[in-house]
């Protein structure tokens, strides 16, 4: 799935509000950073992640392999924070709505194949 201009605008400007939940040291990439941020995409679309000023890889780099390694789209790199999106499973969304834990500030964004 592809995100067109206007979806990442919305993505990105709530974005904005959100603080890091992950931080990438010098140990780089790893599964138990990935395991914390697929644990974050259990309850939430967008999550922040901050490389820190230790951290060998290049921004850029990180985000294309975390989006990779996790399915999801890199929505923005600016500094040293990557914002990444992906969609909740129908299935999380229906129960985080009707607990109330579902405050979702932008538009669903539908999927569409191909």
């Amino acid at each position: 799935m592809k995100l067109s201009g206007k979806e990442k605008r919305k993505l990105r400007a709530a974005g904005n509000r959100l603080k890091p939940e992950v931080w990438i040291g010098k140990e780089g990439i790893s599964e138990g950073v990935a395991e914390t941020i697929e644990n974050s995409f259990q309850t939430k679309e967008l999550v922040k992640i901050k490389l820190q000023e230790n951290c060998s890889l290049d921004k850029n780099e990180a985000a294309q392999i975390l989006a990779q390694m996790i399915t999801a789209q890199v929505v923005q790199i600016i500094g040293n924070t990557i914002l990444l999106y992906r969609p909740l499973p129908e299935q999380a969304e229906e129960f985080l709505r009707c607990c109330g834990f579902l405050f979702r500030t932008y538009p669903k964004i539908h999927q569409t194949g191909g």
